[in-house]
């Protein structure tokens, strides 16, 4: 299992932007010094919690201070914007990154930022296929493109001068585009298998009860065979809410504290979710009355917290209840206490994934013995 981070962010309002900026960027070189493969960082417009606005100028800010760890958007919000811009700005983002670059994308799931951009009532999925289409028109074509649709139309027919290189959109550096995935929040997600159809791959969101993530594993199978594709576990990553300390008193202490981190996340997305009718994400089951889910249900079932050890084997009990998975997306948290914050991280790059790694193997190699008697 590999070991990746995930960050949307939330953090306290009236945090001193700046700060918690450079928060995040602290979060994203430490987990590349700690040997990280992957990290994604989200992007709204209209909040003050999540408040990175743009995932590619984030990823571009940190790109020269990294060294090896793979970048990706976490989600690049398709119809917000001009499908040319986004293939533009991606397509520049690769080159800096010389090809460490992940196109992560979806159709956005705060309300706020779509009223802002004019598609509250809109058909946002159409938006998202048609928006994503257009982007890979444009890497696999050449001016003056004459690409239509019902919501973009991009052409440069009119302007076109090729002598002096006006009129061409930027190509990204990895051929014929950056690896693509798609975050997936909802129960048994038809995303994921119209997905997995195109060769694109999920994450499934850290604040969905395992028995929604473990739905998302039939249904990538199911678009991987539809489209003859090897079913590959590797692909599939999956983000997690977890918090490690050296004892577990202070874990315990850090992870459920109601002024802490990890439970003001989990109220944040409850109100939007909420509000916004998609309790059912935080159910265990789809019958389960509303007036049961309550923030203190969803921060035990949905935080892991502990020493190493204790994580560790939390880890592969969740493993064996959704399956196997390639990536594990650690959740980045706001560092209400910086050291702490660090510790966790350092933790779980050092001391939980090698054993979380050393039971697979033992697991795997036990297995294979047993087939071969």
């Amino acid at each position: 299992m590999n070991l990746g981070f995930f960050t949307m962010p939330v953090h306290p309002l009236g945090k001193d932007w700046k700060l918690s900026l450079r928060e995040d960027r602290e979060a994203f070189l430490l987990a590349d010094e700690l040997g990280f493969t992957e990290a994604y960082v989200g992007e709204h417009i209209t909040d003050q919690a999540e408040n990175i606005t743009s995932s590619i100028a984030f990823i571009a800010w940190i790109a020269a201070a990294t060294k090896q760890i793979r970048l990706g958007t976490g989600t690049i919000n398709m119809p917000n914007t001009h499908p040319a811009i986004v293939a533009a700005g991606v397509a520049m983002l690769d080159h800096i990154l010389d090809g460490r670059l992940i196109f992560g994308i979806s159709p956005g799931g705060l309300l706020s930022d779509a009223e802002l951009f004019g598609n509250l009532e809109a058909d946002r999925n159409a938006m998202f296929l048609e928006s994503i289409n257009q982007v890979l028109a444009i890497w696999a074509g050449d001016p003056p493109y004459h690409i239509e649709g019902k919501y973009w139309n991009i052409s440069v027919d009119k302007t076109l001068m090729m002598d002096i290189g006006q009129g061409p959109i930027a190509k990204p550096l990895q051929q014929p585009h950056p690896p693509i995935v798609v975050t997936a929040v909802a129960p048994f997600s038809k995303g994921v298998t119209e997905a997995a159809a195109r060769g694109w791959d999920p994450i499934s969101a850290n604040f969905l009860m395992p028995a929604w993530v473990k739905s998302h594993w039939p249904k990538y199978v199911e678009g991987c065979e539809r489209a003859g594709r090897t079913v590959d576990p590797s692909n599939w990553r999956v983000a997690k809410s977890v918090f490690v300390a050296k004892d577990a008193a202070t874990a315990k202490a850090y992870a459920t504290d109601p002024d802490g981190p990890y439970v003001y996340y989990y109220h944040s997305l409850f109100t939007k979710l909420k509000r916004s009718g998609r309790i059912e994400l935080f159910k265990t089951r789809r019958d389960q009355p509303d007036d049961e889910v309550t923030l203190e249900t969803i921060c035990d079932k949905l935080i892991i917290y502990g020493t190493p050890e204790s994580v560790a084997d939390q880890m592969l009990a969740f493993q064996d209840e959704v399956g196997t998975f390639g990536t594990l997306l650690y959740a980045g948290k706001d560092w209400k206490d910086r050291e702490l914050g660090r510790q966790s991280m350092i933790l779980m790059a050092e001391k939980v994934m090698p054993r979380i790694n050393a039971c697979v193997s033992t697991a795997a190699n036990a297995a294979r013995s047993s087939a071969a008697s």
